[in-house]
């Protein structure tokens, strides 16, 4: 059964939608998992590839540097962050993963990792820690939440003197909600406790300003709210522990004999034949961006906050719920628990039952997420300048025809 067999006629989308090439007849809600990269931007990068494949030795000694370094320019001015410390990483599960693998942890070492993390980000650090004797202190945080103060007492709360590490996120991944990074950021490294920003959902869909914040580490995705291509990420590391981090990828870079930040630009540039496209075309996405709407950035994400707050009270009404967090801790993405009385088990890689029915019956792609770590179903709605509140409302339509 699809939605024509349903009695629901598709939603229309935004006037902006025809810069996307997104399927016609699917309601993309799921913005957050993958980005969608605009038509515009697709063309750059196919221009930049026949560039480089016209003569692609010419192209890694000639122009890819300065491509390389226009882009970080371009995105260090969104981050407000220092030129020095930005190379590109392929997705932030690849940052977070990067600083992890270069830590010298000691026995007894504790990371803090909050329970709304990523669960790819939250593998890495159980990784480290079970490799070096060192401990992962799991911090429990409801998914319904008065505020962010609640947050903030119990992270700090799991602060002791053999801390080192906390993996703070930006905005959480499963459950959609925006932590209160810069006063955790502030308050943990107060206390001597590194923090490892993980901006996956960062740029684009919310204000950051890594001079500000100084955060030992940041990695966050462009693929994402910025629409580059997929496969284009950014990490930031503060001045003072750039010596101790190296690419995954032990590469030429780390016999090249220069000044330490040239030996940081080549290991991190240089990891091996990879095409760079995604990365060289941020300032496309960049600009492009922007350009759709007056305002810029700030516009961009106040339409796409306002969308969503719209659309998770829509949800909150069929599902006869409340908003679990305040409107304060919503960005461009929000979930809600899913009534079930399912025992909550892992996610899996063929899709949630209940987000392949969305999908099969009613052409709805949003992400349902098992959370076993909460006990619950989230599902987790997204919006971005191509979405329209009839989408929202054909999403609670179907919710309601479903539960």
């Amino acid at each position: 059964m699809d939605s024509e067999d349903a009695g629901m006629n598709l939603p229309q989308r935004s006037d902006l939608a025809h810069h996307w090439s997104l399927e016609p007849d699917t309601v993309f809600l799921n913005h957050g998992s993958f980005g969608a990269t605009p038509i515009t931007v697709l063309e750059e990068q196919v221009r930049i590839r026949e560039l480089m494949e016209r003569d692609p030795v010419r192209f890694f000694e000639r122009e890819y540097s300065d491509l390389w370094d226009q882009s970080r320019e371009v995105l260090a001015g969104m981050l407000n962050a220092e030129l020095d410390g930005l190379t590109f990483v392929s997705n932030a599960t690849q940052g977070v993963n990067t600083v992890l693998r270069s830590l010298d942890l000691k026995p007894g070492d504790e990371i803090i990792v909050p329970d709304h993390s990523y669960q790819a980000c939250w593998n890495a650090v159980d990784y480290v820690t079970e490799r070096s004797g060192a401990k992962t202190v799991v911090v429990k945080i409801p998914f319904r939440l008065e505020g962010a103060e609640q947050v903030i007492d119990l992270i700090m709360g799991a602060v002791t003197d053999r801390t080192v590490m906390a993996l703070i996120d930006t905005i959480t991944s499963p459950t959609g909600t925006r932590m209160p990074f810069e006063e955790l950021t502030h308050r943990l490294q107060a206390r001597g406790v590194d923090v490892l920003l993980d901006a996956a959902h960062g740029p684009g869909i919310v204000p950051l300003d890594l001079t500000q914040l100084a955060p030992a580490y940041c990695t966050g995705n462009c693929h994402k709210w910025i629409c580059s291509p997929k496969g284009s990420a950014f990490l930031h590391i503060r001045e003072d522990r750039k010596d101790s981090i190296h690419p995954l990828n032990i590469s030429h870079g780390f016999s090249f004999e220069g000044t330490p930040q040239e030996k940081f630009e080549f290991e991190f540039a240089w990891p091996g034949t990879q095409d760079p496209t995604p990365w060289l075309s941020i300032p496309k996405a960049m600009s492009h961006m922007e350009g759709l709407v007056n305002g810029g950035w700030a516009e961009i994400m106040s339409r796409n906050r306002n969308l969503v707050l719209q659309g998770r009270d829509l949800i909150c009404d069929v599902l006869e719920t409340t908003p679990p967090v305040p409107d304060s801790m919503i960005c461009a993405m929000s979930s809600v628990e899913i009534p079930t009385d399912e025992e909550v088990g892992p996610m899996s890689l063929d899709g949630d039952p209940f987000h392949n029915r969305l999908l099969d019956e009613y052409s709805i792609q949003v992400p349902v997420m098992p959370w076993r770590h909460h006990g619950k179903k989230y599902i987790r709605i997204s919006g971005q300048l191509y979405n329209h509140i009839d989408e929202y409302e054909y999403l609670a339509a179907a919710l309601k025809d479903c539960l």
